[in-house]
């Protein structure tokens, strides 16, 4: 496979995962859509996360996949820490700004992948390397959505 036909998959798979419209059901995007704050930060049992943590969480990997694609240090983040980010209320960060946050990451990963493909950026890592990323950001992205789908229904929402 050439390189240019990978980095078109590699698109195609981080369109799948994040929207619109996926074939397999609520994509990332689609499943977030219609949460309200009530629905976004509420936890379905002590020490679960809800789902403004869910998409804070996937924001911070696609921004980490970003840099290592890129080969370039990732910027700071909207908020201080690694990983997961216990937010329970919109006084630590509204509901709003996580949603453009998740939004704005995924965009730029998408446009590093389509700028690689179009040959007006190149990546340190080796083919399967980067594509195994990509990868793995969409099979991510994949597996919050349905986790989101499933709290939206435990939620009533």
């Amino acid at each position: 496979m050439t390189t240019t036909v990978a980095v078109a998959i590699e698109s195609r798979i981080l369109s799948e995962a994040w929207g619109p419209g996926a074939w397999h059901g609520a994509d990332l995007k689609a499943a977030i859509a219609d949460v309200t704050p009530a629905v976004a930060f509420w936890r379905p049992a002590p020490g679960r996360h809800n789902i403004a943590e869910i998409a804070l969480h996937h924001a911070f990997f696609a921004r980490s996949v970003r840099a290592k694609v890129s080969g370039r240090p990732a910027e700071p983040f909207v908020l201080p820490g690694e990983e997961w980010f216990v937010v329970d209320n919109e006084k630590a960060i509204p509901w709003s700004k996580i949603q453009a946050t998740l939004d704005a990451e995924q965009q730029r990963l998408a446009e590093l992948v389509a700028s690689v493909e179009t040959v007006t950026m190149s990546s340190p890592l080796a083919g399967t390397e980067r594509f195994n990323l990509v990868l793995g950001i969409a099979c991510h992205a994949i597996y919050h959505a349905g986790q989101v789908q499933l709290i939206k229904r435990l939620r009533g929402a």
